[in-house]
């Protein structure tokens, strides 16, 4: 249970990690932001080696799938706010909300401990968050640019803890 809750908190924190790096990279136009989103998109491929043993690999395929839809999407909306593009950055956020709403009913679907409820309040903050924090690195507001950074920080390993306990409950003969 440990290495299990170990192994979700450290992909969630990669997540944010690596998702704060881009957004970083993406606005200020850096060098590495090739680089840096190449590993953001490696995140959903590790949480499906993670996924795949317990649910098989079709479902973590699909897993691998939604979740990089979102940071695709994510990274859209971040080019379209920094290039003052309201209209895509509008449908950009559209997409984003509708493949939260998708990665909700997948989540619930595959395991019955996991609340769509509970995933729609938590993904739906999560991007809230995510979104404040592009806005506001994009502002140059820096100060609360990091202080966002700290709440989404608790606000993911809180989806790290619901995502192992559910897994724990579901599977508790591998526990």
């Amino acid at each position: 249970m440990v290495e299990l809750d170990q192994k979700v908190r450290t992909l969630w924190e990669q997540h944010i990690y690596w998702t704060r790096l881009t957004i970083n990279s993406i606005v200020g136009r850096l060098p590495d932001e090739e680089l840096t989103t190449a590993r953001l998109l490696r995140n959903p491929k590790d949480f499906a080696v993670l996924l795949e043993p317990l649910y098989g690999e079709a479902i973590a395929s699909r897993f691998d799938q939604l979740f990089t839809e979102h940071l695709v999407i994510a990274a859209e909306l971040v080019k379209a706010l920094q290039a003052g593009n309201t209209a895509a950055a509008e449908d950009a956020n559209k997409r984003w909300y509708a493949n939260a709403d998708a990665l909700v009913l997948f989540l619930s679907q595959i395991n019955p401990y996991w609340s769509e409820q509970e995933w729609r309040r938590m993904l739906h903050e999560h991007l809230k968050l995510t979104a404040e924090e592009a806005a506001t690195r994009l502002a140059g507001n820096y100060k609360q640019n990091i202080a966002l950074s700290d709440q989404i920080e608790a606000q993911a390993l809180g989806m790290a803890d619901m995502m192992t306990h559910g897994i724990i409950r579901q599977f508790p003969s591998v526990f």
